[in-house]
């Protein structure tokens, strides 16, 4: 009998039939926070304001703010291209971690970005501001 390691929960037969693939289109809530970690990697992380498509009991449309994490030359040219209130759209996957924290042990998701597509036209963008300003 094959012994299962303690962190092998799904047997390596089925793996390949997993999925763990996402796609988010929404606006940047807030400029790109780009740093360097201790060994030198840059990582950048976003928060896109995605509406949801269905109404709360009130009536009103609300908004989810998903943060997501950018690795390398993605966040760098995220960085420099993409601001508040653009559109962009995100392929990629969900990550879960633990953190320890005060209160215990916590399991956290994030989103890391595999793929970033700028989605904003920025020409029709400043035609649009500069029709208003007129």
């Amino acid at each position: 009998m094959k012994e299962k390691k303690k962190h092998d929960t799904v047997a390596p037969e089925r793996r390949e039939k997993m999925l763990n693939d996402l796609i988010l289109v929404g606006r940047l809530a807030k400029e790109i926070e780009v740093r360097t970690t201790e060994s030198g990697k840059k990582v950048g992380t976003i928060f896109l304001a995605v509406p949801r498509s269905f109404k709360n009991m009130e009536g009103v449309y609300e908004t989810d703010f998903i943060p997501c994490t950018i690795w390398e030359e993605k966040a760098k040219t995220t960085s420099l291209y993409c601001h508040t209130g653009d559109i962009v759209g995100i392929r990629g996957r969900l990550q879960s971690r633990t953190l320890e924290t005060e209160e215990g042990r916590r399991n956290h998701l994030e989103v890391i970005a595999e793929r970033v597509t700028f989605l904003t036209n920025h020409k029709r963008k400043e035609e649009l501001e500069n029709e208003s300003k007129s």
